[in-house]
């Protein structure tokens, strides 16, 4: 059974041949929506990634300097692990190492978590910076919001059964108790999720496909993780949905991003792409 649609413009679910493809068109819709955004009154470009293998996947092939308007973009993060700059898994530290350089952004338009702070300090200084960049919103509208998903269904530091799933007051959280290491993390909550005009989920590869829908009755599950991970984000009949499935903007749309392998237990309506 599928998941209920969300109640802004809808859910698309297009999948790609193979990692390439997906981050050509990424790039393609992220080039679409900047030109959006820019013929706004707005006339700026609010982006917010995640990291993960995301970073990996834009940095591939991005666009040349010249093809987007950089000066124009407002770059942000989804989640951030509080970890030294130098360290691979800081999530700006990987984009910093890997894909600003190649786009040039600069730098003042890129809004950071501060590792250094202890969390809870360092989420109050994120929700800070988000509020001074979006002076005239209670909650910050972002133009293109890109999330990745974890095999147990957790999105940014969003994780199953944590109450931070319940949060509707804070637009940053910290997070001191991550079942994923590193234990201390900063992350948009669902309100922020909620309200970008296109959130885009991106997942690659074969350990993604258990997640995204529950076999059937006579399958075995893939991975041992699966095996306590009794809800699936896509194609589902849960009630209580996985922090993934959670993401249903209210008045944007809801895009997902799939390689072939990740989609392979995919039955309900997808957009198949052919090799560019």
């Amino acid at each position: 059974m599928a998941s209920g649609a969300p109640s802004g413009l809808g859910r698309l679910v297009q999948v790609f041949p193979s990692p390439p493809e997906l981050a050509a068109s990424l790039w393609q819709l992220l080039l679409q929506e900047e030109a959006r955004a820019l013929a706004s009154p707005r006339r700026r470009f609010a982006v917010a990634l995640s990291g993960g293998g995301l970073v990996s996947l834009l940095s591939r092939e991005p666009p040349r300097t010249g093809n987007l308007s950089a000066q124009h973009w407002l770059l942000a993060f989804c989640d951030e692990r509080l970890l030294d700059f130098s360290d691979p898994e800081s999530t700006y530290g990987a984009y910093r190492a890997n894909l600003l350089s190649k786009i040039g952004i600069p730098e003042k338009q890129v809004l950071i978590v501060n590792p250094s702070l202890p969390v809870e300090e360092a989420a109050a200084d994120y929700a800070r910076k988000l509020k001074e960049e979006f002076p005239e919103d209670d909650i910050p509208i972002f133009d293109v919001l890109i999330l990745g998903l974890g095999p147990d269904g957790h999105t940014a530091s969003l994780f199953p059964d944590h109450p931070l799933l319940e949060e509707e007051k804070k637009i940053v959280a910290p997070i001191s108790d991550s079942p994923k290491p590193p234990a201390q993390r900063v992350t948009l909550t669902l309100p922020v999720l909620n309200a970008a005009r296109t959130v885009v989920f991106v997942a690659t590869g074969d350990g993604k496909a258990t997640v995204l829908k529950a076999p059937a009755p006579d399958q075995p599950f893939r991975t041992l993780l699966c095996l306590s991970c009794q809800q699936r984000v896509l194609e589902t009949d849960e009630k209580i949905p996985l922090p993934a499935a959670r993401v249903q903007p209210h008045s944007g749309r809801l895009l997902w991003f799939l390689d072939e392998a990740a989609a392979r237990e995919l039955t309900g309506p997808v957009e198949k792409h052919s090799v560019l």
